[in-house]
């Protein structure tokens, strides 16, 4: 899942403002890649997109990351000690904690910077944004604390949503952060580009989803089925009946594909709305009139 956020100045100035978005993604590398695209769009269009780093285990970048919080602790650091002895799970909620037991090193990290576009790449670990309040938490302490305007951008593997029951699986986890989180939120479909062309059309029937072919779908015959049928009925009427969930394609290698996301997200958060009005004065040449009328 990824965070937008648009932080304005502490001050009445419209000019001061920052966008930060913060992310969190199902998938272990979408969110790295995710965050490597924005970059090099922006550099592209001659803007600057800064990356932190929230994900404790991450490995490997080929971006600078602006804050990175292994400079904090790392994710080793809780599985080793001797006294936590956590897993790679636990360790990863611990680390999430630890850092919002100090928010003064994220504020201090973060330091001034104005005017740009900051992406927040966070753990893929789901637990922390469908029930736990660790990441509502830093939520707060972007918005309250640091003065951010925040969107979330949840982040889900395609290729895992090429059947009924898996897509009614992730819309239900979508539905979940949407509702812990309590945020703008969008989500987006990653690694368009890899499906098969068979399973990409298979795929166009869910982004706008008929309920009742879902449910087809789901049913198979099978004793499971059956069984929870009227479950699967229920869930089916919450999505057709609210439209709560919805989800875009992201296809990295489509710059306007890509273009279009954007701009979906700023006008989530405003970006760009408090920006000064840029005028420009033209010298016209006299006309003229040759003297008649």
């Amino acid at each position: 899942m990824k965070f937008v956020g648009l932080k304005t100045g502490i001050q009445a100035t419209v000019s001061q403002h920052k966008l930060q978005v913060f992310q969190w993604t199902s998938d272990l590398h979408s969110g790295s890649t995710y965050c490597s695209t924005i970059v090099q769009h922006a550099a592209v269009n001659r803007k600057t997109v800064d990356v932190v780093n929230l994900d404790p285990a991450a490995e490997y970048f080929d971006y600078q990351p602006l804050v990175d919080i292994r400079e904090l602790i790392h994710l080793d650091d809780a599985m080793d000690d001797a006294d936590l002895k956590f897993g790679p799970n636990g360790g990863l909620v611990f680390c999430m904690e630890y850092l919002m037991e100090n928010p003064d090193w994220l504020e201090e990290q973060l330091g001034d910077v104005d005017d740009d576009y900051v992406l927040f790449d966070c753990p893929g670990q789901i637990e922390l944004y469908t029930h736990m309040t660790v990441m509502r938490q830093l939520v707060e302490l972007l918005q309250q604390r640091l003065n951010f305007r925040v969107c979330g951008v949840f982040l889900v593997d395609s290729q895992f949503m090429v059947d009924g029951a898996k897509f009614l699986s992730g819309t239900m986890a979508a539905l979940s952060v949407m509702v812990n989180l309590e945020l703008p939120h969008i989500n987006i479909l990653t690694k368009m580009d890899l499906l098969s062309k068979s399973a990409r059309n298979q795929l166009d029937r869910y982004l706008e989803p008929d309920p009742h072919s879902l449910l087809g779908d789901v049913q198979t015959g099978s004793k499971w089925s059956e069984k929870y049928h009227h479950l699967t009925e229920a869930i089916g009427r919450l999505i057709e009946d609210y439209s709560l969930v919805r989800f875009y394609p992201l296809n990295i290698k489509d710059e306007e594909n890509v273009t279009d996301l954007l701009l979906m997200i700023d006008n989530m958060i405003q970006y760009g709305e408090e920006a000064d009005v840029k005028t420009c004065d033209f010298d016209y040449e006299d006309r003229d009139d040759g003297g008649d009328g």
